[in-house]
């Protein structure tokens, strides 16, 4: 039976998560909730995937069009709760299809930033197998507080979802949870939604409601998620760093077991998307973000932070922050490094201690030792740049860019005022400043007059 529609969830506030930011919005190792959970559904490759939204609506539904371009947006009115969601969703997909709905309707909660595809499919399976009406996706929980409990009969069915609010002290003992994924058939959804109210606690119109109203046209079957933690919800911050760092050490553990060495996967972290291939290293208090890859033998850390950055075979980087950057093999780079977006590193080139680079393309076997930046800046092949260093390639207007060539030797403290060419196997004094052009296999130095006043103190020394 075809997946005629998914429905995501996405319009509440998430008020415990005091933010300013809409809960379906914060990162997840390395992405949003709602990201997460749309690219878990369109992995079923849905008819149709609709978002609902709500708070701030217009931000949440460009992160939404962003993730899935086909996406359809539900904005939903003033009336709240989940059960009115799905009742403007319904409502949008009816007139869309121009007629009644068939097939099945996913409908899942974006604040699950675990769920995933094979869940969803084995969810899906078994509500086709079971002939039921409707399926919810459950889980058992040591401590259930602030989850909907699954009330079942004595045949297994499940007779309805009581929220931690409405329940009873016997309905509280219950360990088995809501997960607010569901599947339903359409024609049953389209009519359990129609006689939806807000007589409870919180005055919204609840979605579990619907299940009892399809009970009685069609058995409500529940399927157990096989892994708990894969529709674990987060409602605040401390629940969001304790998934965080379930998941996180999860994954450290898929790496060693692949062969990397992580010598305390605890101040470790990593994103779903590196890639680090056998033998690397990766030490303690470091941070591997978004689709960073790192080489055969490399070593990265203690305490360095790389951002969608690439680390070739047998390279070091320590205590040092790298984004979208390429270290090419063997290279050294920090402590204390800083290298921004845009930079190549050759093989067996250096970014010592305190040193920064923005749109540099480093030679193989260039050096820039210490105190150093290297802005918009190419250098040539087996280079070595003094302490000191800087290119100032901003005029206040235009960035501009220095080349320096292969097989120079830059002195300390020298100043390139760019635009500048500096030839090959050129030697600099140290202290220069240099504003023209260099050719090859020169010296160059520029001197200022030194003065001193002896015997001279400040007017309010004298």
């Amino acid at each position: 039976m075809a997946l005629s529609a998914a429905i995501v969830l996405a319009a509440g506030e998430g008020t415990r998560m005091r933010s300013t930011k809409p809960k379906v919005l914060h990162e997840f190792a390395g992405k949003t909730f709602l990201e997460r959970v749309m690219t878990s559904v369109k992995g079923l490759d849905p008819e149709t995937l609709a978002v609902v939204v709500r708070y701030q609506a217009d931000r949440v539904a460009q992160a939404a069009k962003e993730y899935d371009d086909d996406s359809m947006i539900v904005v939903q009115d003033e009336i709240p709760g989940t059960g009115r969601a799905v009742q403007c969703a319904m409502k949008q997909l009816g007139q869309a299809c121009e007629g009644a709905m068939q097939g099945l309707v996913l409908i899942v909660a974006s604040d699950m930033p675990l769920l995933d595809t094979d869940t969803l499919k084995a969810l899906i399976d078994f509500h086709i197998a079971s002939g039921d009406g409707a399926t919810v996706l459950t889980t058992r929980l040591g401590d259930p507080t602030g989850y909907g409990r699954i009330i079942r009969d004595s045949n297994g069915d499940v007779l309805r979802i009581v929220e931690q609010r409405d329940a009873n002290s016997s309905e509280l003992a219950v360990h088995e949870v809501n997960t607010s994924v569901y599947v339903f058939d359409a024609a049953l959804l389209a009519q359990a939604i129609e006689g939806l109210n807000s007589k409870n606690a919180q005055s919204e119109f609840y979605l579990t409601d619907a299940l009892e109203t399809a009970r009685h046209s069609g058995k409500v079957g529940a399927f157990t998620a096989p892994d708990a933690l894969s529709v674990e919800g987060v409602n605040d911050r401390v629940q969001l760093a304790a998934l965080s760092r379930a998941h996180n050490l999860r994954i450290c553990e898929h790496w060693m077991r692949q062969g990397v060495t992580i010598l305390d996967p605890s101040s470790t972290w990593i994103d779903d998307d590196v890639e680090l291939a056998g033998d690397v290293t990766v030490l303690p208090g470091s941070f591997l973000r978004g689709h960073s890859v790192v080489a055969e033998g490399a070593v990265v850390g203690p305490y360095t932070t790389l951002i969608d950055a690439r680390v070739d075979s047998g390279a070091t980087v320590e205590r040092s922050c790298v984004q979208e950057s390429h270290i090419g093999p063997n290279a050294t780079i920090g402590p204390w490094t800083y290298l921004r977006a845009g930079n190549e590193l050759g093989e067996g080139s250096k970014a010592g201690a305190f040193v920064e680079m923005k749109k540099a393309h480093i030679g193989d076997g260039t050096k820039v030792p210490h105190l150093s930046y290297m802005g918009d800046a190419e250098l040539g092949e087996n280079s070595n740049i003094g302490g000191g260093t800087i290119t100032a390639n901003y005029d206040g207007v235009h960035k501009n860019r220095t080349h320096i060539g292969s097989n120079v030797h830059v002195g300390a403290g020298n100043l390139f005022v760019a635009p500048v060419e500096i030839g090959d196997g050129v030697t600099t004094g140290a202290g220069s400043v240099i504003r023209h052009e260099v050719p090859d296999d020169s010296m160059v130095y520029s001197e200022n007059a030194q003065h001193v006043v002896q015997g001279w103190k400040p007017e309010w020394e004298r």
